[in-house]
């Protein structure tokens, strides 16, 4: 698609909670709050000709690669109207940084820092961007985040705690895991109640290896609860990791 004709560098949406969208409390979920921040970068990424079909034109998509979440505020329940707010820090070959923050009545409730790679989806592998960005405004000073991602430490000691098979419903439109089902099968470990009561602080993410239709997986953390560590191996192999700080 071309460039749209009202595209600027920092881009703002507004959306509605709905119900599928929240917990027995009433507020969004951890997981859908991840989703909705996706969302928005997806959808300025279709403002400045950079959707997943104009890349899918060269066999591309983006991919999550890290992602931190520091929660700010109590977040918003159904019916609520937010506001989500993005822009690019850097964008060079294959790399992306993206900063996104959310607003409930003019108040941030929760930011993120995330960064992604350009992904082949026929070779399964990262390259350069094929399509110009140079329209993209970078703001490199301009942080969502108190702290930046960063690489997860993950040479420690975890116990298993579930084991699943990859299912049809676990895939997204790369033909592979969606990065909030590796959150969803750690948050669906824990106690309920920490969960519900939003007790979490921060989370972050690291996207290791991709994970396909069928795949046989386990799920480790550590005995720790404070903070709390995950990992989703294949094989022996760590995939997915994750950390979270709680209040």
């Amino acid at each position: 698609m071309p460039i749209s004709p009202d595209f600027t560098s920092v881009y703002e949406h507004e959306w509605e909670i709905n119900f599928t969208q929240c917990t027995p409390f009433g507020y969004l979920k951890y997981v859908d709050l991840c989703n909705i921040l996706q969302l928005t970068a997806a959808e300025h990424s279709i403002h400045g000709g950079l959707s997943f079909n104009d890349m899918q034109q060269h066999d591309q998509a983006w991919v999550l690669s890290r992602i931190r979440v520091e929660i700010t505020d109590v977040l918003p329940k159904w019916m609520d109207k937010v506001t989500v707010k993005t822009w690019i820090e850097d964008l060079q070959g294959s790399r992306s940084i993206r900063n996104i923050e959310m607003y409930l009545n003019g108040k941030k409730v929760a930011g993120a820092s995330t960064f992604w790679a350009v992904f082949n989806t026929k070779l399964r592998k990262a390259e350069a961007l094929a399509l110009p960005h140079e329209h993209f405004e970078k703001y490199p000073e301009w942080h969502a985040t108190e702290q930046h991602f960063s690489k997860i430490n993950v040479s420690r000691d975890t116990e298993t705690v579930a084991n699943r098979n990859v299912v049809l419903s676990d895939l997204d439109i790369v033909n592979h895991v969606n990065n909030v089902k590796y959150l969803e099968w750690c948050l669906d470990t824990l106690d309920a109640k920490a969960v519900l009561k939003q007790e979490i602080k921060s989370f972050e993410m690291n996207f290791l290896r991709e994970l396909n239709l069928n795949d046989v997986i386990s799920i480790h953390k550590t005995p720790e609860v404070k903070p709390a560590y995950f990992s989703v191996t294949k094989a022996d192999k760590t995939c997915f990791a994750l950390q979270l700080d709680w209040k």
